[in-house]
């Protein structure tokens, strides 16, 4: 069985791995008043990082259009057997849903398996790494689905932001919540549950929510970290991800740590400065 893997722009593969594996790539859009860029094809990383610090107009995010989601399944059809489309949370965006709707709609043509990541940017990217994997190993969509789920079921995921109100503008946080955190000077460690952002513990500073997050990782990781991946992902500040790579591997000898970055739709909602860490078990352990 032929089957094509489909993510969203969120997963921030690099170009080479799109090219390199053939993986079919939705576009999310950012938008700043009457202008929109297709993240990471109209607007890169650096530029949108400069635009939103310069800009006077905050930015928003959009899903993937309906018509072009459906032009791109609808070619796959001609070449594929199946589609499995991974996507970012479906309480972030409507890209999941979308995917549901055609699905709906090209059953009688092809069959696709939109799978809700509840997540975004790296532990989606290694959802469709897996993905990958595993169809070049011939296995089935029905074989390669629950092995997905348990990846995200195993996956940990905390991040922490350096001004609270990029999440409160783009409504990813209350209101209230946004202003006592500012006026306390508070930096909470964020996570994801059931698909959407809370408040995982509250904390003063920046250096402490992630001295946080590691012993999160202690208690989670064995074996110096030898059986387990993880990846450090940033908002336009490399040395604060670069200095915490080193502080985790000094702990963490055998663990494989990335460096990643939050593009521009998620950089939309954390703002500049934000950190990010996810984990799992390696890839091989879910053949």
């Amino acid at each position: 069985m032929k089957i094509a893997i489909v993510t969203d722009s969120t997963a921030y593969l690099s170009n080479e791995e799109v090219l390199a594996s053939n993986i079919h790539v939705l576009p999310l859009s950012v938008i700043f008043g009457q202008e929109t860029y297709l993240e990471c094809i109209d607007l890169g990383y650096q530029d949108f990082y400069n635009k939103m610090r310069t800009s006077d107009i905050f930015p928003t995010s959009s899903q993937p259009a309906f018509g072009y989601v459906l032009e791109t399944f609808e070619n796959l059809a001609k070449d594929y057997d199946a589609i499995i489309s991974i996507h970012l949370s479906s309480k972030i965006s409507g890209s999941y849903q979308t995917a549901c709707t055609i699905a709906d709609e090209l059953k009688d043509i092809i069959p696709i398996y939109p799978i809700d990541s509840g997540i975004s940017c790296a532990p989606q990217a290694q959802v469709v790494r897996l993905t990958k994997q595993l169809a070049d190993l011939d296995y089935t969509p029905e074989e390669i689905l629950p092995l997905c789920q348990r990846l995200l079921d195993d996956t940990h995921d905390y991040f922490v932001v350096d001004d609270l109100n990029n999440l409160q503008r783009g409504g990813r946080l209350s209101a209230g919540a946004a202003m006592i955190g500012s006026m306390l000077k508070i930096k909470p460690v964020l996570t994801f549950v059931d698909k959407e952002i809370v408040v995982y513990e509250k904390i003063r500073t920046q250096s402490k929510a992630m001295k946080r997050i590691d012993t999160i990782v202690s208690d989670t990781i064995t074996d110096q970290g030898q059986n387990f991946e993880a990846s450090i992902i940033h908002a336009n500040c490399p040395e604060k991800a670069l200095k915490w790579k080193e502080t985790l591997q000094k702990e963490f000898p055998l663990l494989e740590i990335k460096i990643e970055q939050f593009g521009p739709v998620i950089g939309t909602h954390l703002g500049e400065g934000a950190l990010g860490l996810g984990w799992a078990p390696k890839l091989e352990n879910y053949r």
